[in-house]
């Protein structure tokens, strides 16, 4: 146990180390700054954590999808919109509201629509007019992005379906020269098996789709990159996609499940309280940045109401914001079963009672607290850890140094199922565990006088083990640890 204190991170034997692909994908580049659409990064970021602490290689990659149909729409709306964009860079830092524009003109005018098919075409054949248009759009979202991910503490590598283009080209000579490809209407398509959906790899107009570039991206992910993990955290919606993706990738002699481990991370959708899609009062969909915002300002009012400001530093304050707004919102989502829909409640996040961020996290600053309140320093617990056998002799001590073993083997079958609300089970356990224990246990004892007359040495050290399972949990979990709230 008192390893733990020792070592600078958790060790266990995991086998052999893996080359993890970790694919985060993105409905739309101008889309992911909505909550919903987000959700695959907020689970791809603990999962890549979680492997990474277990020694695994994780290359983390954002798949957006920069290369279809909705920047065909957008080419041709931000050329009728800005016909001067060439010379003069146009006004479309709103790019939500750009894209509203361009999905109504899609669906309620044909001839735009038409014009939006045929942008995508000239956009996958490099037409440099089109190809600037489309690195105006690219860097306006990647900046959008980049906001919401500093403000996350998220770190991802984008490589969109564009990165493909000559990868794509490669795939489908290859499925031809293999006699995969059948011709059905104009299209080029293939069946994975008898029973399955198609894959189009070609269009009628000769354009590749959504299908063509996962193809591309399992051939680059396994053959270049050498992975022999791969990762795809999508909504739920996108199962059968999947399903078809391995048989398609199999039959083409790409993917082999004897050498490869593929998996695919499915999400449900959020609900609001009215346990409808989650939306804004005015019905509109909800922007990550604006819930983040909320976020920041419901958890200062209730660090208020607890009276923290008050005895808080300035920047103590601004941490303890950031970790409540920021930490309530990601753990609400991983506390779920990814598997299932959940109801999106600042309330219920905001809650110090029950399993909710705001508890662990309150928590957390309590054991922190311990060794403070006793006076004892850094050193001196390593030193205890390196020189004092730990000793367990009350009930609750043994439940919580139990509760701690657990450790990896909670880690171990979330690498099962890539369930991460295991770990949210467990990390509760912990905290009520230790509330247990600290009812229970003096770790420090005083005089009527508040003088300090005696420090549980031993218990001093179940305390740290504790602290420190718990700060790897909430990195993991994407957290934030502060050790004053």
């Amino acid at each position: 146990m008192t390893e733990s204190i020792i070592c600078a991170r958790h060790t266990m034997s995991i086998g052999e180390m893996r080359h993890t692909g970790e694919e985060v994908i993105s409905v739309l580049v101008a889309d992911n700054t909505i909550f919903m659409y987000f959700r695959s990064t907020i689970i791809g970021e603990s999962v890549c954590r979680l492997l990474e602490f277990l020694g695994h290689d994780v290359v983390r990659v954002n798949h957006v999808g920069d290369w279809g149909t909705q920047f065909g729409m957008l080419i041709a709306h931000l050329q009728d919109t800005f016909p001067n964009y060439l010379k003069e860079s146009p006004p479309i830092e709103d790019l939500q509201a750009f894209y509203k524009e361009s999905k109504k003109r899609f669906d309620d005018e044909p001839e735009f629509k038409k014009r939006a098919y045929e942008c995508v075409v000239k956009l996958q054949s490099f037409e440099p007019e089109s190809t600037k248009a489309w690195n105006m759009i690219c860097d306006v979202s990647r900046k959008e992005f980049q906001k919401v991910y500093d403000r996350l503490d998220i770190t991802i590598t984008e490589k969109g379906e564009s990165f493909y283009q000559s990868r794509m080209v490669t795939i489908v000579q290859e499925l031809e020269s293999k006699g995969l490809l059948i011709y059905d209407e104009g299209r080029k398509v293939m069946f994975g098996r008898e029973q399955d959906i198609p894959f189009t790899i070609v269009k009628s107009d000769g354009g590749f789709t959504y299908d063509t570039s996962d193809m591309a991206t399992i051939k680059y992910r396994i053959e270049e990159e050498k992975a022999d993990w791969l990762i795809y955290i999508t909504d739920a919606g996108q199962a059968t996609h999947f399903v078809v993706l391995q048989h398609c990738a199999k039959k083409a002699g790409i993917f082999d499940p004897k050498k490869v481990r593929f998996d695919h991370v499915g999400f449900g959708v959020v609900l609001g309280e009215d346990k409808k899609k989650f939306k804004t009062r005015s019905g509109e969909t909800v922007r990550l940045v604006e819930l983040l915002d909320e976020g920041l300002k419901r958890s200062l009012d209730k660090l208020k109401e607890k009276e923290r400001d008050k005895v808080l530093t300035t920047e103590e304050l601004a941490a303890a914001q950031e970790a409540v707004a920021y930490g309530c919102i990601k753990y609400a989502d991983l506390v779920h079963n990814h598997n299932h829909e959940y109801i999106f409640s600042f309330d219920k996040m905001l809650d110090d009672k029950g399993n909710t961020a705001v508890y662990l996290l309150y928590a957390f600053t309590r054991i922190c607290s311990i060794a403070r309140t006793a006076n004892i320093s850094p050193e001196q617990i390593l030193d205890a850890a390196n020189n004092l056998p730990m000793s367990l002799q009350h009930d609750k001590e043994w439940k919580l140094a139990k509760a701690l073993l657990r450790f990896p083997e909670v880690l171990m079958k979330i690498t099962k199922d890539l369930c991460l609300h295991h770990l949210c089970e467990f990390v509760y356990d912990i905290a009520t565990s230790f509330t247990e224990f600290y009812d229970s246990c003096y770790c420090v004892e005083k005089d009527s006088s508040g003088e300090i007359v005696k420090v549980n040495m031993s218990r001093i050290l179940l305390c740290e083990v504790t602290a420190k399972i718990l700060r790897q949990c909430f990195h993991i979990l994407g957290l934030k640890a502060v050790s004053r709230m």
